[in-house]
This record gives structure tokens, C-alpha cells and sequence, in this order.
């Protein structure tokens, strides 16, 4: 008998996570995991989407991507319970208000910890137990184009087609420490989240190369510009229409569409392009 497929969201309790969670118990052929942080949220946001009488109700698994050991005991979950998984939406990510009273230096440190440091964990940690085919959907931003880079020669950094995880890792730390110098602004621009999200762009392209071999697709994705906490509700999109391109790469998307930035109307965008209007 063949094994259920399986899926996990991660910061799904609430938003475009949860909003990506309700899709896949519509339509994934399969076991759908809600992870959050908060346990005590999390298991809130299930009872609500088990509520709505979806095709499939989803499970529960706390999880945050910021402490290896809570991914490991997932990751030993689902190795247990299911022998691996076949769906990874990355999604949890922090951004700090434009009027936040942290200092660029603080900002630079936490985003980039949770948005990249600690997605990057998330994945080394899982990848090793996805199933051949599987698929990986990193939630990026229009703020991860390359174009939100104001140095020439940052941006060639980025794009190298031999660039490392190593090499994009002491690239994310050299802006930490600019940050922290207050030098940051004429190379980097004055946004954390930027930099944050143009690394994870630049991980989804690396982490594609590194898994052709086990026919996995990786994908990034801008999910546009939504109603949620994290926009501070000024979005005109829902969260059910944020998670329609997310949906699209993890369900409907052909094997080709591979190591690519897609924008929110699922059309893959050139990253060291001209940027599309939101």
C-alpha cells in the first residue's frame, strides 16, 4: 500500500500560512500539517479550519524554525509517522514596522535570523527526509528582487551561478555587521526585510541546484501584497488570494518550473530584472 503523501506549512496559524493550509486540505491528495510557534494559537487556528468541514481537516505539530531542536523533533515526527513528507511551504518570516523603535542594527540581526538563518536550518535539517519529487515553496516577497539592491556588485554576488549556502551565508552576515557599523545604506538599501528576502530568493536557487538529482522543486515565490498582521492590514489582497501562487507552485506548477521567482499571478518573473508592478 502506498504511503499517504504529506505536506507542512510552517507559520500557519494565522494569514497567508493558514490561508495556504485551508487550500491544501481542499485539494492536497494527502496528511496536511499546521506548524506554528505558538502551540496554543496553532491548535486554535486548527479547531477553526477543522470548523469549516474542509475534503481533509489538517493536523497539528508545534514547530519553530528558530530552535534546531524543536525542528529535529518534528523532523523525528515525521519520520516516524510517515517514513518523510512530499511538501515544505516555508513560510514563517518576521517584519519589523517601519515606525519600529528598534535600531537598524537589532533589526537587521532578528530578520535576518528568523527570515533566512533560521529557514535555511529548517531546511537542512528536513530536506535530507523529503521524498524524491517532492516539492519546496519558499515564501519570498517583492521585496526579495534583486533589483531592491542598490550595489552593482552585491547584486552580481547574488546572481553568480557557482555561489555556495556558505558564500550566501557570510554574504547575509556581512550586511548584519554594516548594520551594526551603520554603513549598511549605500550598498544594502535601509531595509532588513529586503535583505532578508532577496537571500532566501538567492537560497531557492541554490538549494534547487543542490536536489535536481532527487527530482525536488524549489521555488520562490511573492504572494503580493496582502491583508495581514505583518502588512498591517493594508494589503488589498485576501489571505485566501496570497495563497493562490503558493498553491499553484506546490499543486499545479509543471516539473519545469524549477529554481524560479514567481509572482503572485504565477507568472515567473526575471529576478535581476525589471521588477513587475505589484
Amino acid at each position: 500500500m502506498a504511503q499517504k503523501k504529506v505536506a507542512v506549512v510552517t507559520g500557519a496559524n494565522k494569514g497567508i500560512g493558514y490561508a495556504i493550509v485551508r487550500g491544501l486540505c481542499k485539494r492536497f491528495d494527502g496528511i496536511v500539517y499546521l506548524t506554528s510557534r505558538n502551540e496554543v494559537l496553532g491548535r486554535k487556528a486548527l479547531i477553526a479550519l477543522q470548523s469549516e468541514g474542509l475534503p481533509s481537516n489538517p493536523l497539528y505539530h508545534q514547530l519553530d524554525i528558530t530552535k534546531p531542536e524543536s525542528i529535529k523533533k518534528f523532523r523525528d515526527h515525521l519520520k516516524k509517522e510517515h517514513g518523510g513528507f512530499d511538501l515544505l511551504i516555508n513560510n514563517a518570516a518576521i517584519a519589523f514596522k517601519n515606525n519600529a523603535k528598534e535600531s537598524a542594527a537589532v533589526q537587521a540581526e532578528e530578520t535576518l535570523f528568523v527570515n533566512y538563518f533560521s529557514v535555511l536550518s529548517t531546511c537542512e535539517i528536513l530536506f535530507p527526509i523529503l521524498r524524491d519529487g517532492a516539492r519546496v515553496v519558499n515564501i519570498s516577497s517583492s521585496a526579495g528582487h534583486l533589483s531592491n539592491i542598490p550595489s552593482q556588485k552585491l547584486r552580481d554576488l547574488f546572481q553568480d551561478p557557482a555561489l555556495t549556502i556558505p558564500q550566501l551565508s557570510e554574504l547575509m552576515q556581512c550586511y548584519i555587521e554594516a548594520a551594526k557599523q551603520g554603513t549598511q545604506i549605500p550598498e544594502w538599501g535601509n531595509s532588513s526585510y529586503v535583505v532578508s528576502k532577496v537571500g532566501l530568493t538567492a537560497l531557492t536557487k541554490i538549494q534547487q541546484r543542490l536536489v535536481n538529482d532527487r527530482n525536488i522543486k524549489v521555488n520562490a515565490v511573492h504572494p503580493g501584497w496582502v491583508d495581514t498582521d505583518m502588512s498591517s492590514h493594508q494589503g488589498p489582497l485576501t489571505i485566501d488570494e496570497g495563497a493562490a501562487a503558493p498553491l499553484y507552485l506546490a499543486l499545479d506548477a509543471p516539473d519545469s518550473v524549477r529554481g524560479e521567482y514567481v509572482w503572485h499571478n504565477k507568472k515567473i518573473v526575471s529576478w535581476d530584472g525589471t521588477k513587475p508592478q505589484e
